[in-house]
């Protein structure tokens, strides 16, 4: 099986205000490659303490989900022998509350719009290659998150 890894840091900078709750939310997240990402919390969710340009959470889901589904359709779409210039996606995420009143990321909406090459699939042949993708896609398969594709289907249990 395969293994993921990720290193996480932060570090306070004030230890005065940390325990009254205002400290950064500001951290980095490293990856096996060497890259380093800016990552913070939400601004929509601790306005004042989070790093705005720097990636959150939740939108680390959404463009984790978008990526597994583009990179497991354009697996699929050249097996299938169709020919893919170029996939951007504009996903969006809405965060919810639970009855409990928890919080959660409940649909992921990716909205693929793709150029083809020397021909495109049908309508059926698409909607084919975009359900497979969804069922094979690793975090589609990991999350309880509904994963909508416009246009063509939603629901992780498709």
């Amino acid at each position: 099986m395969s293994r993921y890894t990720a290193d996480i840091s932060w570090k306070s900078d004030s230890s005065k205000t940390f325990t009254k709750q205002r400290y950064t939310r500001g951290h980095v997240w490293e990856f096996d490659g060497g890259v380093s990402v800016p990552a913070s919390s939400s601004p929509q969710v601790v306005p004042r303490f989070s790093v705005e340009a720097a990636v959150d959470p939740e939108e680390a889901l959404v463009a984790s989900a978008a990526s597994c589904h583009m990179l497991t359709f354009l697996y699929l779409a050249a097996k299938g022998g169709f020919n893919v210039a170029s996939y951007t996606d504009n996903a969006i995420g809405v965060m919810e509350e639970r009855e409990d009143g928890r919080q959660w990321l409940a649909t992921i909406t990716l909205d693929p719009q793709i150029v083809w090459i020397d021909g495109e699939p049908s309508r059926e042949q698409l909607a084919e290659l975009h359900h497979n993708a969804h069922k094979e896609c690793y975090i589609a398969n990991s999350i309880r998150s509904e994963i909508i594709i416009k246009g063509i289907h939603g629901g992780n249990d498709e």
